[in-house]
């Protein structure tokens, strides 16, 4: 940017004085918007690249996350949706381009890869609870590990948050005694647990019943309006409408496009969103 601002001023050299002011000034508030909009990012995501094999399942994705902001990733399946989200909490490891998160930036050290976890709470499509211990205990056990809360502080926290998704009454029961949609409701107050500043959902309703989508699609409205900052991977296009900010279509490992809901849903400009669309969109 500063070898194109200094290209600029050469090229105005003979301009008026008022007229070569004036587009340094333009330039330099570009440059500096610029530098601002990453810095307000709690996410960036620069050229990400990420492949297995020979085959490459991100190619040049770019995408920044405001705080506070809702995104829903939607597209196709294989579209590399989930694993941009797994490479943003780095349980897939990428391969070109960079990825920072809450100001750290993701490589191989550990003591990175920690610090951004501790930051970022994520929500499975499988609700990967500890089979052989209780609700309350799942969410207790992060928070005294990780963050060194005592057992009474770690409990009282992990009742408030059952208390938040409406399931404190199932806490001393086991995962397998729960309904699916219990399970994912206690998946995500034990993200919470951790008071994450960032939340990503990988299709968390995807292993559910019809009926129990709807109780677990609500706890994620009301994360919402308490202003969380999240990153949703999803098909239920009803929540992408009402809760967030920004749907970003992906498609081949690529961002195809991104848009307001009511933009997207409306008039998007692609032949490949228009037809992802047609077929989830009855």
């Amino acid at each position: 940017m500063r070898g194109i601002l200094a290209q600029a001023l050469c090229d105005c050299g003979n301009a008026p004085i008022d007229k070569r002011n004036l587009r340094r000034e333009q330039m330099l508030q570009q440059m500096n918007g610029n530098e601002a909009n990453r810095s307000a990012s709690i996410v960036t995501v620069e050229n990400l690249v990420k492949r297995f094999g020979a085959f490459t399942a991100l190619s040049d994705v770019n995408l920044n996350v405001a705080a506070g902001e809702k995104i829903v990733l939607c597209g196709p399946s294989g579209s590399g949706k989930s694993t941009l989200i797994r490479c943003i909490n780095h349980i897939e490891k990428h391969d070109g381009g960079r990825i920072v998160v809450d100001g750290v930036e993701l490589t191989d050290r550990m003591s990175d890869v920690n610090s951004v976890r501790r930051e970022v709470g994520m929500v499975f499509q499988s609700f990967n609870l500890f089979p052989h211990l209780s609700v309350v205990e799942n969410c207790m056990l992060a928070p005294i590990k990780v963050r060194g809360l005592s057992r009474a502080e770690a409990q009282e926290r992990a009742l408030g948050f059952l208390r938040k998704v409406r399931i404190h009454d199932q806490a001393h029961k086991y995962p397998g005694q729960l309904s699916g949609g219990q399970q994912q409701r206690v998946a995500i107050a034990r993200a919470l647990c951790m008071q994450p500043k960032i939340m990503l959902f990988d299709e968390p309703t995807s292993a559910l019943d019809p009926e129990m989508v709807k109780e677990v699609l609500e706890t994620m409205v009301e994360l919402a309006r308490d202003g969380m900052t999240m990153v949703c991977v999803t098909h239920e296009m009803g929540f992408a409408r009402e809760v967030a900010d920004r749907v970003v279509f992906m498609d081949r490992g690529s961002i195809v496009e991104e848009a307001d809901p009511e933009t997207f849903f409306r008039a998007p400009e692609t032949e490949r969103a228009r037809a992802f669309l047609g077929q989830i969109i009855h």
